[in-house]
């Protein structure tokens, strides 16, 4: 079975002692494509480095986090950064962000993390891209931010998807949305599993977000790529198919949203 992880951070310090190996073993275990998120001009380099050195494996994304447009006086200088890199054309990215919403540290940046993700969704529209959405304690706001986008082909996924079926309904209403799908569902006491019983698998898209989250039985280790076979288990558990349909279907949905290369191309 081939996989697709649309969102791990093996460029992380967390990977510094083993981080071929950790790629290595990602490819052993299926797992051919990754989709790099970028979270600010700080990991920037480590990034790209990583997609020059794994470019059949590693596939660059660019924007701002969240979090870092918290008290962040240069959060301008950061998006500036980013249109630039696309203005440029000398890389090839695959997608816009991770930008999303964050409520979960502070409330206070609301303004400025809304200012920065209208941003960045315009950027995604004017280079034909999707949008990577980091969503926590926000769903509301987030859901009011595309509704003014609802007739502009938005398109993109909800990374590491939180949500209750009324907010998978929702949505979907507002544009061709895939919801990426990690190591909580896996979790005794996650909300999840009842979430993704109720999802279309034509939906789903699914990621480690390691070195976080990391799916049951390594819940406490380091995640990493090599752990994505696992969250699709779980999810063809709950939706009562077979795990190679999950791979089968969750890999043409990441290839078809990111436009990445097929198996057989690379």
């Amino acid at each position: 079975m081939i996989w697709v992880d649309t969102h791990t951070h093996p460029y992380d310090a967390r990977f510094d002692e083993d981080r071929a190996e950790a790629i290595r073993r990602a490819g052993e275990n299926g797992v051919t494509r990754m989709l790099l998120p970028a979270i600010d001009s700080q990991t920037h380099g480590a990034m790209l480095a990583l997609a020059e050195a794994f470019p059949q494996t590693c596939f660059p994304m660019i924007g701002v986090h969240p979090t870092s447009v918290n008290d962040n006086p240069g959060f301008r200088q950061e998006l500036e950064t980013v249109e630039r890199y696309l203005r440029d054309g000398g890389i090839r990215f695959y997608g816009i962000g991770e930008t999303g919403l964050d409520l979960y540290w502070s409330r206070d940046f609301l303004r400025e993390q809304e200012e920065a993700l209208r941003f960045q969704i315009e950027l995604a529209l004017r280079y034909d891209l999707p949008v990577v959405l980091h969503t926590r304690e926000a769903f509301d706001a987030i859901i009011g931010v595309f509704e003014s986008y609802r007739s502009r082909g938005v398109r993109g996924v909800f990374h590491s998807f939180c949500g209750t079926p009324e907010h998978y309904r929702k949505i979907k209403k507002l544009g061709d949305f895939r919801f990426g799908i990690g190591g909580p569902v896996t979790y005794k006491k996650s909300r999840m599993a009842a979430t993704v019983s109720e999802m279309e698998l034509s939906d789903i898209v699914l990621e480690t977000d390691s070195p976080y989250l990391p799916p049951v039985p390594f819940r406490g280790k380091r995640n990493q790529s090599a752990y994505l076979p696992y969250i699709g288990a779980k999810v063809a558990e709950l939706l009562q198919i077979d795990v190679a349909r999950v791979a089968e279907t969750t890999t043409r949905n990441a290839v078809a949203l990111f436009g990445l290369p097929e198996a057989n191309d690379l």
